[in-house]
């Protein structure tokens, strides 16, 4: 069973996400981000810190068919992914060339291959699968061309995860909302 949780950035939605498999015995966290920078690590310091300790955590964003190839998936009763958005964040800036015209088509079906197999590989896993990704738009149209890319890609993603998902939350001011599944 998969369940996506969207949201605005401090919404409650990774808190809420992690609530739905609090009373799991044994879960893999994925975490999507790298902290660059000390107020990152911050930021994953404090995520590591609400989350139970007994947790076991994956550092990985892309290539998830090698990665749980490395793991037993098969002992976890719970599985969560958070975040999607820094995922895409990440894969979208490691193929991004400052220096001339980038082929967003390109970048797209590269980031869309990626989830495919993430969505792939937690259907496999048999256990309760939630994963957090940020809702990007709802604000205004971005300034510049590789913001609103990456904000429609982000739209994209979110789209193509909920259709695979059994059941979708939308968390708001930490009032999460369900608004696909029973």
């Amino acid at each position: 069973m998969i369940t996506l949780v969207t949201g605005g950035a401090r919404s409650g939605k990774s808190s809420f996400g992690e609530s739905l498999l609090k009373d799991l015995r044994k879960v893999l966290y994925i975490a999507t981000s790298i902290p660059f920078d000390e107020e990152m690590k911050e930021r994953v310091k404090k995520h590591k810190n609400q989350r139970p300790d007994y947790w076991d955590t994956l550092e990985a964003y892309k290539n998830f068919k090698g990665e749980f190839s490395n793991i037993i998936y098969q002992e976890y009763d719970g599985i969560i992914v958070d975040c999607i958005t820094i995922m895409i964040s990440n894969i979208l800036l490691e193929s991004f060339n400052e220096d001339k015209e980038n082929d967003y088509g390109l970048l797209e079906d590269n980031i869309m291959c990626q989830v495919d197999e993430l969505i792939k590989v937690l259907k496999n896993t048999g256990c309760k699968v939630v994963i957090v990704t940020n809702e990007v738009g709802s604000g205004i149209v971005p300034e510049n061309k590789l913001s609103r890319e990456f904000r429609d890609i982000a739209g994209r993603v979110n789209q193509r995860i909920a259709k695979a998902a059994d059941e979708v939350y939308l968390v708001v001011s930490g009032l999460p909302v369900r608004i696909k599944g029973e």
